[in-house]
């Protein structure tokens, strides 16, 4: 197949880039590399991924709409997989525009480039986060989602809905996948195990929020990507060619569109304490803790539902934290050499 894939120099976009390689695929990538975090990283993610047979990368931004109908135009697609996104839950309240400017107005531009080349999956990254002020545990994707706590949320949960109007008037297929706090080997500086490692080793004070008292869904990179691989072929088919048993089996499909909110994530949620440990045992001594209060747009539990995913591919992820973290911890003391 023929990929085209945002945001391979980011963490997740070059996991799945990789994997579409591996597995003989074509894979167009595009990517910003915006200064949000060390460039150096992206620039070393890009750099392995050039290397390879089949990949041809692009350094663009997804608001530069002329720039990516030259990429998008220059050959057809059989799937595009939207991984490209401003982060970060925090950063989003001293930095708004960035955010609706690559969340919503970036994927308007995909969108708009899908409706006038169609391709045949349309698979764009959604969050966890889009879940807000529920309380009702494990969230699932039929849960109402209408109260993001964090603009980064928000943007995220407005490209699902402008997806869905897409999906909707043009027959689009298109999943929106909510990711589930992901960590592992290349992940971002400013994540949670990222920050973690690096403080344990350097036996520099870590910040933990809200005391600890938090638990979120932990996500191993392989699992992420293992599921997204398996949901290319899941196409949510037009409403007309549904039959009922199936239609009221698949719940978190659109009743009026080819579209389908997939949650991935395990549904084993692990307290940030016993996260912590994890990397301590990896690293081979304790952490220095610096208890904080609780921070804006932040959400003390995450818990996903994987029911969706496991009835559509077979498939729920389940690498242990045990096991991911110290994969991460080996990938950081190789990288930088600690």
């Amino acid at each position: 197949m023929r990929f085209l894939i945002t945001g391979t120099a980011g963490f997740i976009g070059y996991h799945v880039a990789a994997r579409m390689l591996d597995e003989g695929h074509d894979v167009t990538g595009i990517d910003g590399f915006t200064p949000y975090y060390d460039v150096k990283l992206k620039e070393s993610r890009h750099a392995l991924l050039a290397a390879r047979k089949g990949f041809d990368g692009h350094r663009l931004m997804l608001e530069d709409a002329p720039g990516l109908a030259k990429v998008w135009s220059s050959r057809p697609y059989d799937a595009v997989i939207h991984l490209a996104a401003q982060a970060g839950v925090r950063y989003s309240i001293d930095n708004p525009h960035s955010y609706i400017d690559a969340n919503i107005l970036g994927t308007f531009n995909i969108l708009e480039l899908a409706r006038r080349h169609p391709v045949g999956h349309l698979m764009i990254a959604s969050t966890s986060s889009v879940y807000g002020a529920n309380t009702q545990m494990p969230f699932r994707e039929t849960d109402r989602a209408v109260h993001p706590l964090s603009l980064y949320a928000a943007t995220k949960l407005a490209t699902e809905h402008i997806a869905h109007s897409y999906s909707h008037l043009w027959s689009l297929p298109v999943t929106a996948f909510r990711f589930f706090t992901v960590y592992g080997p290349w992940g971002r500086p400013d994540m949670a195990v990222f920050k973690f490692t690096r403080g344990i080793i350097e036996k520099t004070p870590i910040d933990v929020y809200n005391n600890g008292q938090m638990k979120r869904d932990f996500t191993y990179i392989d699992d992420l990507v293992e599921a997204i691989s398996r949901l290319v072929v899941c196409l949510p088919p037009l409403p007309a060619a549904r039959e009922a048993s199936n239609a009221e089996r698949d719940t978190a499909l659109s009743p009026v569109a080819p579209f389908r909110v997939v949650n991935i994530g395990g549904g084993e949620p692990t307290s940030l304490i016993a996260f912590i440990e994890e990397i301590e045992r990896a690293v081979g001594h304790p952490s220095v803790r610096n208890l904080m209060e609780m921070q804006p747009g932040d959400v003390v539990s995450t818990f996903a539902a994987a029911d969706t995913l496991e009835a559509l591919t077979g498939y729920r992820p389940a690498t242990p934290v045990s096991v991911g973290v110290k994969a991460f911890v080996a990938w950081y003391r190789d990288y930088y050499k600690v």
